[in-house]
């Protein structure tokens, strides 16, 4: 088949609409066996199976294996790990490498894909050769170290042998320590970050789940790695996928109660079958004080009435996890901090990335009592006397900021993001819109209803391709371990940014269907007024997601498919600035 420069098939497939409904729990099925079928496949099982365990402490020393004991149970191709602190005092593990394989024997041009910790980075390229896909990585952007000086993935690294052989290595949970994949041309080690934290004497620390998958699709071991992860870590669904407009992309911080009225009367008239109206970052005075007015905004809970007058249901932005210099949150109550090594509310820029907007930031510790209370509190009273049952919470990541000192003092960075977003579900029900954005994304499952998986969307070819990739990339965990949010459908050229491409209509339809292919959520995010007949009329096509992920062969992302059963789309992505490319279905 063949498919136009830049043109993924936009027409045909945008002609095409399908009602899909997920509602309740996912279903968890019979525990699935999975074998290591290929012979690559096979050869790496038996190396990994027969490779030494290595334990690390602060200072990046190798404890003698009489202090300390990893033990390894393999179940067909997972395997379940401990360690044990066999000696007479504490320890300070660094580090725990449960495999580590000198020679792994994969040919250095070996495509990969894998996961970072936060949403704005992952790991494309190859085993010799790794390219970073996203603007903000893990290491230069926030300060995450690779283990070893080795190239780093965080909870999966999927391997594409051949285009029809894959090898999957992944964590299937993540409770305390997070799972890390490190690479290159010979070497792959397999370890949990455990941050320093004391191993007594006599004590186990019971790992992280690690699984290996073989087959001949990549899509189909992503499906079979959630199946896992979500008997680890049960999905939160609610029905069905949401659907609305965002301010952040026409307005951004400058919004006002004003504009979102101009746009609800609009909206009301053209497109009432739009779900959620979406209030932004801007709202709030400072980030930190969610309930304190902002006179530059107007009148936030008049806005939520609004909202709902016209027929919307209103849905709102919060950073719970962080706050700024000046808010009041830090000024009042400096205990609910995350602290450096003085015991002063750690400044994030010292130890990662600072914040995008009146940085540094200081990050609200998720392991404090006080700061339970305070994030139930918050979502309670915007859920129950607002009116609002759908979050976006933003700058989650700083809930696992590395480098700090907790309330509780042998809690982990993960553990200390998990209680705080315990916390913020307790504020809310079982019909809430528990959206994550700039989260850690291993350390949310079971946390939250649907996960951002791109950065922001700027309107220009070269955005619509990185966001594409960042987003089909992980549309495997759309309608399986949460819905994802491939960030905003837009189709005018206006932009807050002042950054507008001249971009074609081939190219307009590519982003168009990047988004349905990933099959989650779909918020407009263009000013209602810019909206007329022919941007109209696609957006309402996209308006019944599927609610499944495309599935795709390998890490080309070229030909992808979802299948629901009496209906099936074929997407094909030219990624190319070839007039017209050979695509087989």
């Amino acid at each position: 088949m063949k498919v136009n420069k830049k043109n993924s098939l936009g027409s045909a497939l945008l002609s095409a609409a399908v009602l899909f409904c997920v509602s309740g729990c996912a279903k968890l099925g019979p525990e699935p066996e999975s074998k290591v079928t290929s012979e690559q496949g096979q050869r790496f099982l038996a190396v990994l199976q027969a490779s030494n365990w290595v334990v690390e402490d602060v200072q990046g020393q190798v404890i003698a294996p009489d202090q300390i004991q990893v033990e390894r149970v393999w179940d067909g191709t997972r395997c379940r790990a401990s360690v044990t602190n066999m000696g007479d005092t504490p320890l300070r593990l660094k580090s725990v490498v449960l495999f580590e394989v000198a020679e792994h024997g994969f040919s250095p041009d070996t495509p990969i894909y894998g996961e970072g910790f936060q949403m704005l980075y992952q790991n494309g390229g190859t085993l010799g050769q790794r390219e970073d896909i996203g603007n903000n990585s893990d290491v230069k952007h926030y300060k995450i170290p690779d283990f070893r000086g080795l190239p780093t993935a965080y909870g999966v690294l999927n391997l594409n042998l051949t285009d029809t052989d894959n090898l999957l290595l992944g964590f299937a949970a993540c409770e305390r320590f997070i799972g890390r994949i490190s690479f290159d041309a010979q070497q792959l080690l397999i370890s949990m970050d455990t941050e320093g934290l004391v191993l007594q004497p006599g004590e186990r620390w019971s790992l992280e789940e690690f699984v290996v998958l073989s087959g001949e699709r990549q899509g189909d071991l992503f499906n079979e790695l959630a199946q896992r992860i979500n008997r680890n870590h049960p999905p939160r669904k609610v029905s069905p996928v949401a659907t609305g407009w965002c301010s952040w992309y026409c307005y951004r911080m400058d919004v006002t109660d004003e504009i979102i009225r101009d746009n609800l009367d609009i909206f009301k008239e053209q497109v009432p079958e739009l779900k959620f109206i979406q209030l932004d970052d801007g709202y709030q005075p400072f980030f930190g004080d969610w309930f304190d007015p902002n006179p530059e905004y107007g009148d936030v809970k008049q806005t939520i009435a609004d909202i709902r007058a016209k027929g919307f249901e209103p849905a709102i932005w919060v950073a719970p996890f962080i706050a700024q210099k000046d808010s009041r949150v830090l000024r009042e109550h400096p205990d609910w901090f995350v602290k450096n090594a003085h015991g002063e509310p750690l400044d994030s820029s010292t130890v990662s990335f600072g914040g995008w907007r009146y940085g540094p930031w200081y990050a609200l510790d998720g392991t404090h009592p006080e700061v339970q209370q305070h994030f139930e509190n918050i979502f309670r009273t915007m859920r129950e006397e607002w009116g609002v049952n759908y979050f976006k919470l933003d700058a989650n990541y700083w809930g696992a900021l590395q480098g700090g000192r907790h309330y509780q003092p042998n809690a982990s960075r993960i553990e200390a993001y998990r209680q705080g977003m315990a916390a913020v579900l307790r504020g809310c029900d079982d019909e809430t819109v528990v959206l994550g954005c700039n989260a850690p994304i291993w350390p949310s499952f079971g946390l939250v209803t649907a996960m951002r998986t791109s950065g922001d969307i700027r309107r220009a070819w070269w955005s619509f391709k990185s966001l594409a990739r960042q987003n089909l990339s992980r549309c495997w965990q759309n309608g399986t371990l949460w819905d994802s949010d491939p960030d905003c459908i837009v189709l005018t050229t206006d932009s807050p940014w002042n950054i507008k491409g001249d971009v074609t209509d081939n190219e307009w339809l590519f982003h168009a269907t990047s988004i349905h292919a990933v099959g989650g959520f779909i918020l407009s995010g263009d000013k209602a007024e810019h909206l007329h007949a022919k941007e109209l009329g696609i957006l309402k096509k996209l308006l019944n997601p599927t609610g499944q992920g495309a599935r795709f062969t390998n890490t080309k992302l070229e030909t992808g498919i979802t299948d629901l059963g009496d209906t099936q789309y074929y997407y094909f992505f030219n990624w190319s600035d070839t007039e017209t490319v050979d695509l087989s279905v």
